[in-house]
């Protein structure tokens, strides 16, 4: 379809599913999220796919959640009420998860490239947990990133929004490696191809050892943490922070002259 967002190809027992809307930065739009999940759903329910690729298009691999949708929305219509599944569908996966970074990632997209089993980047790359400073919480996201990053970068991090890069994204602990550019493509290759040598019932297993408690609690503890980010989306704090990020402004609470 010419108009779908997510592509989805196979080839040598690898899915490639590619997020394609560079005109909102691979948002996670109500569209975008529901071809995500059917894409992951696909590769996961195919026994001739043995490793899973997270790819886009564009500069940035994906900007979090789609502001425009969520602006004036109830806490119930949030996209956001979505996004734990997406989430747990990627943690979960059987099949192992690789993240294929060109380009920045942003507050929901930190969770996605979290959420999967092995993650590269270009060195080019930023990223930053933005909530804070819309006035919503990273409560979601924090599920799958918590448990990867480093506890004092967690704090310094989640609270003040600030851009960080790809190699000390790696430091600590939300990245695998972080490497040029140009070396981007054979980097996750190796990775790749490592994966496809192991037998995929031991890798299912090996999987679910890993987990360990964070996939057992996960269900509840995405219900409490979506409450709490569905209702600081729709609150007056956090609606004024999406309004000012399209108005290109700083919102009410940002002390003049900062």
């Amino acid at each position: 379809m010419a108009d779908e967002l997510v592509h989805y190809t196979t080839a040598a027992g690898v899915a490639t599913i590619t997020l394609d809307s560079p005109h909102n930065r691979n948002a996670l739009s109500a569209q975008l999220r529901s071809e995500l999940a059917a894409g992951l759903d696909r590769a996961i329910d195919d026994d001739a796919v043995r490793v899973i690729v997270l790819a886009h298009t564009g500069p940035v691999f994906c900007a979090g959640m789609d502001l425009k949708e969520a602006k004036g929305a109830g806490a119930g219509q949030q996209g956001v009420n979505e996004f734990p599944a997406l989430l747990q569908r990627l943690w979960t996966s059987p099949k192992p998860v690789v993240a294929k970074l060109a380009g920045h990632a942003r507050a929901g997209g930190v969770g996605l490239v979290a959420a999967t089993d092995i993650a590269v980047a270009a060195e080019s790359a930023t990223f930053a947990f933005t909530e804070v400073r819309i006035g919503v919480v990273p409560a979601v996201i924090s599920v799958p990133v918590l448990p990867r990053l480093n506890a004092r970068a967690a704090h310094e991090l989640f609270l003040t929004g600030e851009k960080f890069d790809a190699r000390r994204a790696a430091e600590i602990g939300l990245l695998n490696a972080a490497v040029p550019a140009d070396e981007l493509d054979a980097a996750v290759d190796r990775y790749v191809t490592s994966l496809t040598l192991g037998g995929p019932t031991a890798l299912a297993a090996t999987k679910n050892l890993l987990q360990g408690e964070t996939a057992r609690t996960m269900p509840e503890t995405f219900e409490r943490m979506l409450a709490l980010s569905a209702e600081f989306f729709a609150s007056e704090e956090g609606q004024e922070g999406i309004t000012a990020f399209g108005e290109k402004r700083k919102p009410n609470w940002v002390p003049e002259n900062s």
